[in-house]
């Protein structure tokens, strides 16, 4: 089975190298340039994980794949690294990370291993927070950022302490003036409200695509009982409808 994995990985990489110098469009990619195509397909392949879907699975697997080889075989023509030394680095890095695994230390449960794991990535980086991409989703960010902060004890103390942030947050939202003051009060107010997600347990990101889901539903529900045409409809008969979707969708 190794075997044709290898061949089936060779063979796709020898595509690619060829696409490149055949392909007008392939050959005049850089890593800049399809740096974005790298996000929408991992987006992709999230809602086709999310549906469970392998028909989907598999294709959008194979998207990300795609770019992941893109971005070597441009870095190796490039003469900068290779494939080679990116599944190095994965190898070695995985070894290190699990010496209960390839060394002699014992582990027994999964929080056990969640702790050296993170206690072995804080010895690779410089500050506690390296690590945490900036382009990261802001939701996922602010996430990340409570997490590690709270390992080291710089968190609330209870559940109560959050919410009276939250409210404070708020006044502070309501008083503020211009559009400036309020973007930076709004921001303080959705970190607060991670940090709350965070003591539930609960992720934040996940949470709030439930919630979109849930009122694009319910106004398809809307749409469809108006057939679509809204301009006759008033404020009352749209409350109307959006109290039966609630109870319908």
């Amino acid at each position: 089975m190794c075997d044709v994995y290898a061949a089936k990985f060779n063979e796709l990489v020898k595509i690619v190298e060829r696409l490149r110098k055949e392909c007008p469009w392939d050959r005049e990619q850089t890593n800049q340039s399809i740096k974005n195509d790298l996000i929408e397909e991992a987006f992709e392949l999230y809602e086709a994980l999310e549906e469970d879907d392998n028909k989907k699975i598999i294709e959008e697997l194979g998207d990300c794949m795609l770019q992941v080889i893109f971005h070597c075989v441009i870095k190796n023509q490039n003469g900068e690294f290779s494939l080679v030394d990116v599944v190095d680095n994965l190898i070695n890095k995985l070894i290190r990370r699990h010496p209960h695994v390839f060394g002699e230390k014992q582990l027994n449960t999964k929080e056990e291993v969640l702790s050296q794991w993170d206690d072995i990535k804080q010895t690779e980086k410089d500050s506690l927070l390296d690590g945490i991409p900036k382009r990261m989703p802001a939701l996922l960010r602010a996430y990340k950022v409570q997490k590690r902060l709270s390992k080291v004890g710089f968190d609330f103390e209870d559940i109560q302490d959050i919410f009276s942030k939250i409210y404070e947050e708020l006044e502070e939202l309501k008083k503020s003036k211009t559009k400036e003051q309020k973007s930076e009060e709004l921001g303080d107010v959705v970190f607060s409200l991670v940090n709350l997600a965070r003591f539930f347990d609960i992720d934040p990101q996940e949470a709030l695509h439930l919630s979109v889901d849930k009122i694009v539903q319910r106004f398809e529900y809307i749409e469809k009982e108006l057939n679509g045409d809204f301009k006759n409809a008033s404020l009352s008969v749209l409350n109307k409808l959006w109290g039966e979707s609630k109870v319908k969708t």
